[in-house]
């Protein structure tokens, strides 16, 4: 076994690596830019080197320096993560050149699968099931056109260099085909420096499967079973399971076969993964899974396939690096339970999915599962690098078990101010469509707008309206909580909640989950966070206008009759509701064309001044 590893990576990956080599008694050498001096890999290494600034380009992705780095310090090894070089060949060649071990794949198995239309050739000569297509040397637009129509639409051009979603366009129809193809090529030339394209049969209910396989320097090889990786935004995975819903023994068998047969073929070395596309439109059929390419690196999702295996796979890496056998032969890897990995990113869904920057000045993840986690309360979240807070990995002994774990520990995370995607991820985790596992790679495309939180929920506004009242009793703000004539105390208090206003219900049993951020309230909520507080003076009697369609009763008094119910529709000056005080009736009318959200009473019950009687929205023209 090696003696000292140098980490080319850093986050949560360099920090899982480390776990593994300090339980090895491998001394651990982390290289690191600028941007991330105080990141926890940096101090959690026995020895930690400064690469250089900020941009990738001229730290992670350089080469020379994280070879002058091992020479340096005297490294036996260099494990390259993901990302970054872990997939460059020439970087493989020239760690080997300079007598380090190199824990990655060999060089001319990450050139073989580099290439998406040169390793698919590999695969069919080695009898592994490829997509229907076009992969050939022939590049005009007349030939790629004949091809295309005879595939059938809709067909896929994909960049041959093409990785990460790039390079990738569906076309539905002839007419379309010569637009999308330059567009294609334009993009696979700017990302890829290479702007050839191979077409491929469009499927339709596609599922994204993949099989973790490993092999050593004495020619094992053998598969870790496979993960579902289905649940993607513009073809970047969110959340990955293990095993795949829906597969059969006698499938599974024949995929994971065809997956030790790809890294045959290629004379594999380590641990990699293939990549299969489903069509799922009627289950998933052995003869409707085909190979799609080969990540010659380990995965970001690998905590699943550890799992439900149990085993260590950057200990396997670490191995058989070193030259020693596979950990376990086929017939001692065994599968047990269900487990999901859930990416928290920073970035804000409700926004467009913008990347949010700046400080975690809080940060709660859960602990009672298991968290990879780059950062910590206190880090910055940098405009250089992925924005991945954490992987959230949830293991249970059959998937409602696992998912349920999963929700729940979504539901918890806390950041701020940095937002995050915490919220849709507890919200997918208990979508009826996702636990049914009716999944595709278009499910958040179908779902998206019903899995991200515009506005806060009822229970949440209640929530915000007892924690900003529960120390506001001696305040003057107390006295926007009414009365009833006759009646209990109306704890009703108009809250400012992000940028808008709402009226709230105090209610002594809801536990708030408000924290104190500096100078910002923020209020937690299934994963959401909302910076809340009481509202100036002069907010509360603009707000009385009922621009917002918030209608108020003038003055404490009896509802006398009700002209509306929730979903009406109503237009301008329509009569909602008559409260009649010291013998005087006063109608309340429709500020604008609108529908009835949510009636607050009925006929007959006694109201204070300012109460919320009826809540309007303005109709969509």
């Amino acid at each position: 076994m090696m003696e000292s590893l140098l980490i080319a990576n850093r986050g949560e990956i360099a920090r899982r690596i480390i776990r593994t080599a300090k339980m090895l008694g491998i001394r651990s050498i982390a290289v690191y830019s600028e941007a991330d001096a105080g990141l926890p890999f940096v101090r959690e290494a026995d020895e930690a080197i400064a690469i250089g600034p900020a941009p990738a380009r001229e730290s992670y992705l350089s080469q020379t320096r994280i070879l002058d780095a091992a020479r340096k310090s005297g490294a036996a090894a260099i494990h390259p993560g993901y990302g970054f070089l872990s997939e460059i060949a020439e970087f493989a060649e020239a760690v080997e050149k300079a007598g380090v071990i190199w824990v990655g794949a060999p060089p001319t198995a990450i050139r073989a699968m580099g290439l998406k239309d040169a390793a698919k050739e590999l695969m069919q000569a080695a009898g592994v099931p490829v997509t229907p297509g076009y992969m050939g040397a022939d590049q005009s637009e007349e030939r790629l056109a004949a091809e295309a129509e005879n595939i059938g639409y809709p067909v896929l051009i994909k960049a041959v260099a093409g990785g990460g979603g790039k390079g990738m366009r569906r076309v539905d129809r002839p007419q379309d085909f010569t637009e999308l193809l330059a567009s294609c090529r334009r993009e696979a030339a700017s990302a890829f420096g290479d702007d050839r394209v191979l077409i491929e049969r469009y499927i339709a209910n596609p599922r994204h499967i993949e099989v973790q396989v490993f092999a050593d320097k004495l020619g094992n090889c053998v598969h870790l079973f496979e993960r579902d990786c289905s649940l993607q935004r513009r073809h970047q995975k969110v959340i990955e399971e293990a095993p795949a819903p829906g597969l059969g023994a006698a499938t599974r068998a024949v995929i994971c076969d065809a997956a030790v047969k790809a890294a045959r073929a290629v004379n594999y070395v380590g641990a990699g993964t293939i990549e299969f596309i489903a069509d799922a439109s009627e289950g998933l059929r052995e003869d409707r899974i085909w190979f799609m390419e080969m990540n010659t690196r380990l995965q970001v999702e690998h905590p699943v396939t550890e799992a439900i295996t149990g085993e260590d796979l950057v200990l396997w890496q670490l191995k058989v690096a070193s030259g020693e056998p596979l950990p376990k032969m086929q017939d001692e890897i065994a599968m047990n339970g269900w487990a999901f990995e859930a990416r928290l990113y920073a970035e804000n869904p409700a926004a467009g999915y913008l990347p949010s920057t700046g400080r975690l000045e809080h940060l709660r993840l859960p602990d009672t599962i298991r968290v990879d986690s780059g950062v910590e309360q206190g880090d910055d979240i940098t405009a250089f690098y992925d924005p991945m807070i954490a992987k959230i990995i949830a293991h249970g002994p059959n998937r409602e078990a696992a998912l349920s774990k999963l929700a729940a520990a979504c539901a918890g995370i806390e950041v701020w101010p940095v937002r995050s995607n915490a919220g849709l991820l507890a919200r997918i985790a208990v979508d009826p469509d996702f636990r049914a596992a009716r999944i595709d790679t278009g499910f958040l495309d179908r779902h998206g707008d019903s899995l991200v939180a515009t506005e806060p929920s009822e229970i949440a506004i209640d929530t915000a309206a007892t924690a900003l009242l529960k120390n506001t009793d001696s305040d003057p703000w107390s006295a926007l909580a009414g009365f009833r004539i006759a009646g209990a105390d109306d704890r009703r208090v108009r809250i400012r909640i992000g940028e808008h206003l709402h009226w709230g219900q105090s209610r002594p049993e809801l536990e708030a989950n408000a924290v104190t951020i500096g100078e910002t309230t923020v209020l937690f909520d299934a994963g959401n966070a909302w910076p809340i507080s009481l509202p100036v003076a002069s907010e509360v009697e603009a707000s009385q206008g009922a621009g917002d369609g918030a209608i108020l009763s003038p003055m404490p008094g009896l509802v006398i009759s009700v002209d509306v119910a929730d979903g009406d529709r109503v237009a301008k000056g329509d009569r909602l509701l008559t409260v009649e005080a010291m013998k005087m009736e006063h109608s309340l009318r429709a500020p604008f064309d609108g529908i009835v959200e949510k009636l607050q009473v009925s006929s007959g019950i006694r109201v204070s001044e300012n109460q919320l009687v009826v809540s309007i929205v303005k109709e969509e023209v």
